[in-house]
C-alpha cells in the first residue's frame, strides 16, 4: 500500500503530494472522479508486486495530501496538465509510463497531446469517452443494464435508470444505479463508493469539464498520431464505457489494444485484481 506521501512544487506554487507503493521504475498514476485522491486506488490490486514497478499515486491539487491553489480556475483539467510535467521533473524521468483512471484519463490524455515525446506508454483504465467526444447512447447502457437482470439489486437500480433516461431523475436516482458501477456489488464496492463521496472534492470538480477544458476534436488529432503503446482495460460491464464503444475508443491510436475484463465493471482492479494486475503486466513485459 502507499506509504506516506512525497511531495513537489508545481509552476503556480501549489505544493502537490504523491505516494509510491512498491519499487521499480515508476509508473505515474491519475486518478479519477474526477478530482478525487488517489487513496481509492490503493496499489491497483497489487500491481507493484506483480510487474515488478512502483506506483506512483498523484494526489490531484485541492485533494487528498495535495494543497489547494490560490486559483480555484486551476483545477480545470486542462491547467493542470504542468502538474503532471512538473512531476516528470521532480522524478527525473525523460519520459512517463502514465496509467490513468476514469476521468483522469482525460488529464493523460492531454499530457499526451502536449507532451507527445514525453510520454513512453499510455494505460488507460476505464477511460472517460468526453475526452474524445464519444457518444455513449442510452440504448448503450440499457443493452449492458440488461445482463444484470439477474442480480438482486437489479430491480430498484433499473428502475431508477429508467428515470433518467426519461428525463425525470432525482439525486436519490443517480445514487441508485451505482450497483451497475460494479462488477460486484458487495461489501467492498460499497466501501469503495462511499470512500468516494468524502474523498472528491466538489468544488475542483465542478471546473475540471469547465468550458475550453477539452477539445475533442483536437484530443483525436493528437492521439491519431501519438506514436506510443497503448492499453485500454474496459469492463463487461462498465456502463460508463460498455465494450462496443471502447473499441471505438481504441481505435483512435495507432497503437492500442483493447482489452475488456469478464465481470468487471468501472474499477477492474477490485472486482478481479489476478485479472487486472496479469493485463497490466503483459503490457509492460511485452515494452522491454
Amino acid at each position: 500500500m502507499p506509504i506516506d506521501p512525497w511531495s513537489f512544487d508545481t509552476a503556480d506554487g501549489t505544493l502537490l503530494a504523491y505516494h509510491v507503493a512498491g519499487a521499480g521504475r515508476p509508473l505515474v498514476c491519475l486518478p479519477g472522479g474526477p478530482m478525487q485522491a488517489s487513496a481509492y486506488l490503493g496499489d491497483l490490486g497489487g500491481l507493484p508486486a506483480a510487474a515488478g514497478r512502483a506506483l506512483v499515486l498523484l494526489d490531484p491539487r485541492g485533494t487528498g495530501y495535495s494543497a489547494a491553489p490560490a486559483d480555484p480556475g486551476t483545477y480545470r483539467c486542462d491547467r493542470q496538465v504542468p502538474d503532471v510535467e512538473a512531476l516528470r521533473i521532480h522524478l527525473e524521468l525523460e519520459r512517463l509510463d502514465l496509467v490513468a483512471h476514469s476521468a483522469g484519463t482525460a488529464l493523460a490524455l492531454l499530457y499526451a497531446a502536449r507532451y507527445p515525446d514525453r510520454v513512453a506508454t499510455l494505460a488507460l483504465i476505464n477511460p472517460t469517452p468526453r475526452a474524445v467526444g464519444l457518444e455513449i447512447s442510452d440504448q448503450d447502457r440499457r443493452e449492458l443494464a440488461e445482463l444484470r437482470r439477474g442480480e438482486p439489486w437489479f430491480a430498484d437500480a433499473f428502475a431508477a435508470f429508467e428515470r433518467i433516461w426519461s428525463g425525470d431523475a432525482t439525486d436519490a436516482d443517480w445514487d441508485g444505479i451505482t450497483p451497475f458501477t460494479h462488477g460486484r456489488w458487495d461489501a467492498a464496492s460499497q466501501a469503495l463508493d462511499a470512500r468516494g463521496k468524502t474523498e472528491r472534492n466538489a468544488e475542483a470538480a465542478a471546473a475540471y469539464y469547465s468550458a475550453g477544458a477539452v477539445d475533442p476534436a483536437a484530443v483525436r488529432s493528437a492521439i491519431a498520431r501519438l506514436e506510443v503503446s497503448v492499453l485500454l482495460v474496459a469492463g463487461e460491464y462498465d456502463v460508463a464505457l460498455p465494450p462496443n464503444r471502447a473499441a471505438e475508443y481504441a481505435a483512435l491510436f495507432p497503437r492500442a489494444d483493447l482489452v475488456v475484463q469478464q465481470a468487471a465493471g468501472h474499477f477492474p482492479w477490485l472486482d478481479d485484481p489476478g485479472s487486472f494486475t496479469a493485463t497490466l503486466t503483459a503490457f509492460y513485459t511485452a515494452q522491454r
